[in-house]
């Protein structure tokens, strides 16, 4: 099954795969070869790949995802999204203090706009906070 993870920067993946966990507004959803056709929201999380059947749990790749469409067929996933940080480029001690901000900024918002965007910003760095702590787990 041939993966495409677009972003507003390009490609990020474009080759074959096994498997793919993926976050939805409808829970977390495995993709295997012969899927039956899907177009859905992707929600913020965590995107998992598996490149081949027998690898074990230690070789997964993640990407931290703000949301996007996921695009799915027997043979091909496509994966649209506006940013998809992989666990090699997150850096925790930076995700960390832009969490503290955002937390900043949610407390002090003097309206919805300001309400909305913090919330936005918190869910982000949660997830890098997340995927980079599943890559660091995955090296370990």
């Amino acid at each position: 099954m041939h993966l495409q993870l677009i972003t507003l920067q390009g490609i990020r993946v474009d080759q074959e795969i096994y498997e793919l966990l993926a976050p939805t507004v409808a829970g977390e959803i495995g993709v295997f070869p012969g899927h039956e056709p899907l177009v859905t929201l992707a929600s913020p999380g965590a995107l998992t790949v598996r490149y081949k059947k027998g690898d074990p749990d230690r070789e997964l790749e993640y990407f931290a995802i703000s949301g996007g469409i996921l695009e799915i067929n027997p043979t091909k996933i496509r994966v649209l999204v506006d940013e998809a940080d992989h666990g090699d480029d997150i850096v925790e001690a930076e995700s960390r203090a832009a969490l503290e901000r955002a937390l900043k900024l949610r407390e002090n918002a003097k309206d919805r706009v300001e309400l909305d965007k913090a919330h936005q910003l918190i869910d982000r760095h949660q997830v890098r906070l997340r995927v980079a702590d599943l890559h660091r787990r995955r090296r370990s």
